[in-house]
């Protein structure tokens, strides 16, 4: 189950950490890649010779390496995992991921992270039933964390009870269960398009709009989080997707994202189209470069093809199709118009009259329409919360 995984394990300063080298050869063993963030304190107890042997590839453990010159990205490390486990997490990490601090790589990546998070804490007995500790847990669950609980046995301390790291079998294991829970578009294939199309005026001009393609990455990520094979139709954006399993096909233009598309649509259960297709195009792309010489320049355009109209009218049976309608005026009515011509089960609308919402923007505010004449209203997010809010709704759709 975990065969092409990227697990990125954290590793803090507890007796325990020794654990976490066999924890690496059980997770490597089951077919995982694992990368190894380990605090200052935790290599007194574990060596990163050790550490990188195990996991073939380099220990992370501060901002740069002082003897390369080259600087660890938390941002990198954390898109680049599938899951970040930290074990052992001890009583001061726990202590600074419930509060937010952030004073190491492993804080600043956790921070970070897009990925689930499930911690295997490990400390003495007295520690671990500290009102303090408890209070601390129970924030990080709050924040959807994933504890996996300490066991009883003999401790550090030659005290017996419960603040023994799970046994790394029984975590590996954990997390096999983990993935196979959290999978609930398994075997689904899933398509998104994304970004602007550019429509040539001459080999030098085109017609484009500001969508930078934030919105349908983030779709394309979290619905591969969710275990779909996610094929990503882009258009022009410098955006890189975090996920290599992720197939991305670069196009430019209306006509190109359509074909794209349609080659894909048949044999996609959920189709996003979350694109900014041009409406028109220029009639004629002219050869050469169109020089400035006219007082005035009159440029012919017709219509592109409607993608999501042109696609919708061949949907078939148990298949789940998300549009996008981006307006001005008259937003609700004008998406309910798109929602029921195209076919789609239900329809992501965003004003232009809400501040931090639409094109170019980390963050929107959206409202979902769908064929059952619910219609429910979100409170302004980042763009990957809101790319949940939206998978949530087609997990409803399919179950």
């Amino acid at each position: 189950m975990l065969k092409g995984k990227k697990i990125l394990l954290g590793i803090t300063g507890s007796i325990a950490a020794y654990k976490s080298t066999l924890l690496i050869r059980e997770l490597i063993k089951h077919g995982a890649e694992v990368k190894v963030i380990a605090t200052t304190s935790a290599l007194t107890f574990v060596t990163p010779l050790t550490l990188s042997t195990l996991s073939k590839n380099p220990v992370y453990s501060d901002f740069s390496n002082e003897e390369t010159g080259e600087w660890a990205n938390h941002v990198e490390l954390g898109a680049w995992a599938d899951l970040f486990v930290i074990a052992p997490a001890s009583a001061n990490t726990i202590a600074k991921m419930s509060h937010g601090l952030c004073d190491n790589l492993l804080m600043a990546t956790y921070l970070s992270a897009k990925c689930p998070v499930v911690v295997a804490p490990a400390m003495d007995l007295d520690m671990y039933l500290h009102p303090s500790f408890l209070e601390n847990l129970k924030k990080l669950r709050s924040f959807g964390n994933k504890v996996i609980e300490a066991t009883e046995g003999e401790l550090a301390s030659g005290l017996f009870g419960q603040g023994r790291m799970e046994e790394p079998e029984k975590i590996a294991k954990q997390i096999s269960s983990f993935f196979l829970k959290s999978l609930p578009l398994k075997d689904k294939i899933a398509v998104v398009t994304a970004g602007p199309t550019f429509e040539a005026l001459d080999p030098v001009r085109f017609i484009g709009n500001y969508s930078s393609g934030k919105m349908g990455y983030a779709i394309a990520e979290s619905l591969h989080e969710k275990g779909a094979k996610v094929y990503l139709v882009s258009g022009p954006s410098s955006l890189k997707i975090g996920q290599s399993a992720i197939t991305v096909q670069n196009v430019t233009s209306a006509d190109e994202m359509f074909n794209a598309t349609q080659a894909l649509f048949d044999k996609a259960d959920i189709v996003v189209f979350s694109a900014a297709v041009a409406d028109y195009k220029p009639e004629i792309k002219e050869t050469q470069k169109i020089k400035k010489k006219e007082e005035t320049f009159n440029l012919k355009l017709v219509k592109t093809k409607d993608i999501a109209k042109e696609l919708g009218q061949k949907k078939h049976a148990g298949q789940i199709l998300v549009g996008f309608a981006l307006e001005t005026n008259n937003e609700e009515q004008n998406a309910l118009i798109k929602l029921k011509s195209k076919n789609l089960d239900f329809i992501v609308l965003n004003s232009m009259n809400d501040a931090g919402a639409g094109f170019q923007h980390d963050t929107n505010k959206i409202t979902i329409l769908d064929k059952n004449n619910q219609v429910t209203s979100f409170e302004i997010k980042n763009k990957t919360e809101v790319a949940e809010d939206i998978v949530t709704k087609i997990l409803e759709f399919i179950s």
